[in-house]
C-alpha cells in the first residue's frame, strides 16, 4: 500500500523517524511529569511535617490551659472564700486594685 507524500523505497526510513520524534515528545514530557510529581512529594512531605510539629504545640497548648485553668480555679476559690467572710471592704479594694493594674496594663501595650 502507498501512502501520499512517501517515496517507494523510502517508506520505512519515514516511519522509523515519525515513531522517533514521538519517543522523544514521550520522553521529554515523562521528564517534565518526573519533575513535577518530585516537586509534590517534596510538598506533601513539608506539609507533613508541618502538620506534626502544629499537633505538638496545639497539644503542649492545650496542657498549658488546662495548668492555668486549674490555677484560675484555685484563685477564684480563694476569692469565694474571701466573700463568705465579713471582708467585703477588702474583696472590693483588691478587685479596684485589680481593675486599676489591667488598664495599666492595657494602656501601656496600647502606647507601644
Amino acid at each position: 500500500m502507498r501512502r501520499a507524500g512517501l517515496g517507494e523505497g523510502g517508506s520505512g526510513n519515514y516511519v522509523a523517524s515519525g515513531y522517533s520524534v514521538y519517543e522523544e515528545e514521550n520522553e521529554h514530557l515523562q521528564e517534565g511529569l518526573r519533575a513535577k510529581v518530585s516537586a509534590l512529594k517534596s510538598l506533601s512531605i513539608d506539609i507533613g511535617t508541618e502538620v506534626r510539629s502544629q499537633n505538638t504545640m496545639l497539644s503542649d497548648m492545650d496542657s498549658d490551659f488546662d495548668s492555668s485553668g486549674g490555677l484560675l480555679g484555685a484563685t477564684i476559690g480563694r476569692v469565694k472564700k474571701l466573700s463568705r467572710g465579713s471582708q467585703t471592704k477588702l474583696l472590693c479594694y483588691m478587685l479596684l486594685f485589680c481593675l486599676f493594674v489591667f488598664f495599666v496594663l492595657y494602656w501601656f501595650i496600647k502606647l507601644r
